[in-house]
């Protein structure tokens, strides 16, 4: 019977091998833990890119020729890009102003057509315009085919308000439009005085409206006291107005004129300031002819005793 040898060792003579530690090294620990961290996680993504990005751009601009050569090359392409046919502005069109205006606006164009659209800044632009008095609202817009459009407001004349500096034209707001030497430039526009009259524009205007039956022989509206108005008509006579309530005031006292005929009579003022208790002031003939039935010595024009020689 043959022998047959086992040359493999014996599991009992032969050591286990070793295994793997899989826990990971310190470093390797800390380096993971560093990783979790969302502050050093954006320091190495985009922290340190870009600190090398800069360092690198800020060596390449350290020197004077680059730099001087890249502003020169950024001018260049700038100019290019604006130069463009399809950037020109070559005609300004304005609708709605008037000639004068219309010069004003030409003239406070920055640049002279043709320019490029770049040049010119329309919000400066239409801040500039509306500076004027005339112009209430100016839209500006640059339109296909180099037109620099312009529709203007101006604003509309509606009273003439006196004061101490001059005579000016007011729109119903109370905003200035102009300004004229006389009252005869503008006969159709009613006149307004007194200081604080163009803070009540609207109140004022609601008069004269009011008085459409004896606005033939209205001269104006005084402001008194920057509270309430006095209605001066031909003939030396006033209608003094209450602060409130004035238009019903005014209408109240038409109503009794078209009645009874009173701004016709002998009257100079009619005082209307407490409309519960009217009062009205008689003329110098009126007074003297009551005084000359009564015997009394007449009144003189500036409403003074005449002494009984001139009587």
């Amino acid at each position: 019977m043959p022998v047959v040898i086992d040359h493999r060792p014996s599991r009992s003579l032969t050591a286990p091998p070793p295994r793997r530690d899989p826990a990971p090294s310190r470093l390797t620990y800390r380096l993971q833990r560093m990783w979790l961290t969302p502050l050093y996680r954006r320091v190495v993504r985009v922290g340190l890119p870009a600190f090398v990005l800069a360092m690198v751009v800020g060596l390449w601009m350290a020197d004077e020729d680059r730099r001087v050569r890249l502003t020169d090359a950024i001018a260049s392409l700038v100019t290019q890009i604006q130069s463009r046919e399809e950037f020109q502005v070559r005609v300004m069109t304005i609708e709605g102003a008037s000639p004068v205006v219309e010069r004003v606006l030409r003239a406070m164009l920055p640049v002279d057509l043709p320019a490029s659209s770049f040049e010119i800044d329309l919000p400066a632009l239409r801040l500039q315009v509306m500076q004027l008095d005339a112009v209430e609202s100016i839209d500006l817009r640059i339109r296909p085919g180099g037109i620099l459009s312009a529709v203007v407001k101006e604003r509309e004349p509606a009273i003439l308000w006196r004061h101490a500096r001059g005579i000016e034209i007011l729109d119903k707001g109370g905003h200035r439009v102009a300004s004229v030497t006389s009252r005869e430039v503008r006969p159709d526009l009613p006149l307004i005085s007194g200081e604080g009259a163009d803070r009540a524009t609207a109140e004022a205007l609601a008069l004269f409206d009011a008085a459409g039956p004896i606005l033939p022989r209205v001269r104006g509206l005084v402001r008194r006291g920057e509270r309430r108005w006095d209605l001066v008509l031909d003939h030396d006579q006033r209608i003094l107005l209450p602060a409130t309530g004035a238009v019903t005031a005014l209408e109240a006292a038409i109503a009794l004129d078209r009645a009874q005929d009173m701004l016709g009579r002998d009257i100079t003022v009619v005082d209307l300031r407490d409309p519960s208790r009217p009062v009205l002031r008689l003329g110098v003939d009126a007074r003297n002819t009551i005084r000359q039935a009564r015997g009394l010595p007449l009144l003189g024009p500036d409403g003074r005793v005449l002494p009984e020689t001139e009587s």
